[in-house]
């Protein structure tokens, strides 16, 4: 990538999600009020995990790192984008471009290893309720979420220094609301095509493998369940629901925008909303929603915090 150093593009311009002054006050206000509650709860999830001994199990240690992640992946664009919406210049400077690029593609394939890893947790309480607690122990349990971040930096370093590399010369208008990767790559002032199949092949094989081994886990989970009893299939339905639910809701996007991207503008942009901004609202209340240890243990926080408060 010879002329990577001459890039003169000091910042990118964002068009956003559209150019009516109504539509984006409208947005304004419905992103705003969806990022202070996306923010709040998964705050809240990971709250009750630390601080209810109830809840220290393999299954909510992942839970929680799960919440800490999602609130990071709606942090990285939401903010910009909810500003942005009432600015008129909605520049991002070449190194806010670039960390944008970093960390959107950080957090993708860290929750896609992180989903696996949780898939993996749930394989082994059904099908090997016996020797759980020997298989996910504590140290267990923290060596695969390090592997987990492990593998979404490598991912986006990976990425990133191939980005750099090119010369941006030119045109600078990226049509979206923050700087997705293949959009900054048609930019460059170079045929980028050997790049782009890279980081296809790339996220495809992140994405792909992953995708395999949650089908491998919830295959064996649902014979294993099925085998134990009569009314297996729909114990297995219940276990898994939540599990294949945020799996389909984070891996739909991401496979459509990444690996076999679709090329038509309006349907990025909402399969990008989509995976930033309802993904991360949807994965608590469903993980929540669902279980009823999550529900007494709101109920047990909410009875202590009101004998404190009564006490006081």
């Amino acid at each position: 990538m010879d002329g990577g150093n001459e890039s003169i593009v000091s910042e990118f311009v964002l068009l956003g999600l559209c150019r009516s002054w109504n539509i984006q006050v409208f947005l304004f206000t419905i992103f705003l009020m969806l990022y202070l509650v996306i923010v709040p709860g998964n705050i809240v999830i990971m709250t009750l995990i630390i601080t209810d001994p109830q809840l220290h199990s393999p299954m909510y240690f992942l839970l929680a790192n799960l919440s800490f992640v999602d609130m990071w992946l709606s942090s990285i664009t939401t903010p910009k984008m909810i500003t942005d919406f009432l600015r008129e210049n909605k520049s991002i400077s070449f190194g806010g471009c670039m960390s944008q690029v970093f960390f959107s593609q950080f957090i993708a394939a860290l929750e896609m290893v992180l989903l696996v890893v949780m898939a993996y947790d749930r394989y082994v309480a059904i099908c090997k309720p016996l020797h759980y607690s020997t298989i996910m122990s504590l140290q267990r349990c923290i060596r695969l979420v390090v592997m987990a971040w492990t593998a979404g930096f490598v991912h986006a370093l990976s990425q990133v220094a191939l980005i750099v590399q090119l010369p941006f010369c030119g045109p600078k208008e990226i049509d979206s609301f923050f700087c997705d990767r293949p959009l900054v790559i048609k930019l460059a002032c170079t045929n980028p095509h050997n790049v782009e199949i890279f980081m296809n092949v790339n996220c495809g094989f992140v994405a792909i493998t992953s995708f395999t081994l949650l089908l491998i886990s919830y295959t064996h989970i649902l014979i294993t369940v099925c085998k134990s009893s009569r009314t297996g299939a729909s114990k297995a339905l219940s276990t898994c629901t939540a599990h294949v639910t945020v799996v389909v809701l984070f891996f739909g996007p991401c496979i459509f925008l990444y690996v076999w991207p679709l090329s038509l503008t309006w349907i990025d942009k909402f399969l990008a909303v989509f995976y930033s901004v309802f993904t991360p609202l949807l994965n608590p209340a469903i993980y929540t929603m669902r279980n009823k240890e999550m529900k007494n243990a709101m109920k047990r926080f909410r009875t202590y915090y009101v004998d404190f408060k009564g006490n006081t």
